[in-house]
């Protein structure tokens, strides 16, 4: 006969761990929260949470304050501003490629805690397809066991060969069980590059490209959708007011 009494424990030590880790995320939710706020964000970086919703964002990414974490191209640091300051007790902030374009104010902000990969550990140059697409030769990051990889709206800026050496080195960083996590401007299906629409990229190709270097795709979100954004445009036409329609993808390495 089944004796509930046996099961007691069991759900006494489910319950207690399912309450750790709500209490863990909620933790690192207010730590973002607070970090929107921060003084170093401007109001003009302020101005863009509606629409790029970094709180969502984030937590549907699975951030936690106690990661480590690489984020690619950082660009003028919109997002650095925020993981860093989530990351900044528990947790680290590795940052790569593109680090020239970083804001000189959120290098002096991020002394202490925030890393660098050396641009010295990989070589880009300006395609023939376009100018500002980049090739690589090579990508090394020399990182190992990374809780999370995250890039925002850089994967039209390199070419497929590109991509498919910085996949590889994403998934050589991360550890089992890592995430992946990767947000671009939709570009249609099948539809072939094009100069007037370079700042786009074609979501099946980028899931098929991450599945090729050893990804699972757990999750995608429509958070970022627009569906007043027909796709005939370039991500910069004045017409979207910098509003694109963009896809949002999880993916995790394998345990």
């Amino acid at each position: 006969m089944f004796r509930f009494n046996r099961l007691v424990p069991f759900l006494f030590f489910f319950c207690i761990s399912a309450a750790s880790a709500e209490s863990a995320q909620s933790l690192t939710e207010k730590k973002i929260v607070s970090a929107l706020d921060n003084e170093i964000r401007t109001v003009e970086e302020k101005a863009r949470d509606q629409r790029r919703k970094p709180l969502q964002t984030l937590k549907f990414f699975g951030l936690q304050d106690d990661m480590r974490v690489l984020e690619l191209f950082p660009g003028g640091g919109w997002y650095t501003k925020i993981l860093g300051d989530v990351l900044r007790e528990k947790g680290e902030l590795h940052l790569a490629m593109g680090l020239n374009f970083l804001d000189k104010g959120v290098k002096q902000w991020g002394k202490g805690h925030l890393q660098y990969v050396s641009e010295d550990n990989h070589i880009w140059q300006r395609s023939k397809m376009h100018k500002f697409i980049r090739y690589y030769d090579k990508i090394e990051f020399g990182l190992t066991d990374l809780d999370m990889v995250l890039t925002f709206r850089n994967m039209h800026n390199m070419t497929p060969h590109s991509r498919i050496l910085l996949n590889k080195e994403v998934f050589k960083s991360l550890k089992p069980g890592g995430v992946y996590g990767v947000i671009d401007h939709t570009r249609r299906h099948m539809e072939p590059y094009s100069v007037d629409r370079w700042r786009r990229v074609d979501p099946v190709r980028i899931i098929k490209e991450a599945l090729d270097a050893g990804f699972i795709l757990e999750d995608w979100s429509d958070m970022h959708a627009r569906a007043e954004d027909g796709l005939i445009y370039d991500s910069v036409h004045p017409s979207l007011d910098k509003f694109s329609d963009r896809f949002t993808l999880k993916f995790r390495k394998p345990k």
